[in-house]
């Protein structure tokens, strides 16, 4: 009777241990999956780099589908344009700034404004993408995104010329540059999962 129960033990035990080792395997191998799927569908945006960071550490969120890659990416996209919004109203109201630089400021709080209205709008679409109706929701989001980025495109357009603080202009450029690369690799990942849905 004690050798069985030793027997019996040292099975379940032995049992369990391979048991754990195949999950750790499997759970490796599909987020190593996941993530070699996020590097492969960033190569099809303009930003492949910025890309894969800002979204490996979705992976596993992502799978390997095309459309909730898409929609991470308007996610990410969206967050940073609310930062930058937010960091852009602060700003805005530094007394050292001179009228035509707070001026500039306000214009592209607005714009950013209009940016995440239209990218709530493509991220509300997306989780409807189906059926009879998808063509009609994927050419809104497709639209709409690409006006967010005409926004934060004529943002930057506001801090040209001379006359504006060198520091100030950089600082916010740079801020908008990174919103405008997201929002345009968010753009280009909707239309590949357009492309292969279609």
């Amino acid at each position: 009777m004690v050798v069985s129960f030793r027997f019996n033990h040292q099975f379940l035990t032995s049992f369990l241990i391979t048991i754990t080792i195949a999950t750790l395997k499997s759970v490796h191998t599909t987020t190593t999956t996941n993530t070699e799927f996020v590097k492969s569908s960033c190569t099809f945006t303009t930003y492949p780099r910025l890309c894969f960071a800002s979204l490996s550490t979705q992976a596993t969120l992502i799978q390997t589908s095309p459309k909730l890659m898409a929609h991470a990416a308007l996610n990410i996209t969206l967050a940073s344009a609310k930062s930058t919004s937010a960091m852009m109203v602060r700003l805005s109201s530094n007394v050292q700034l001179k009228p035509r630089e707070v001026s500039a400021m306000r214009d592209c709080v607005e714009e950013l404004g209009d940016t995440l209205e239209e990218l709530r709008k493509s991220i509300g679409e997306m989780g409807q993408l189906s059926g009879s109706n998808y063509e009609v929701y994927i050419n809104d989001i497709q639209t709409w995104v690409s006006a967010a980025l005409t926004d934060e495109n004529t943002c930057t357009d506001g801090f040209e010329g001379d006359d504006m603080n060198g520091k100030v202009k950089v600082f916010v450029r740079g801020r908008i540059l990174v919103v405008a690369q997201l929002t345009s690799n968010a753009l280009a990942l909707i239309n590949h999962f357009a492309s292969i849905h279609g």
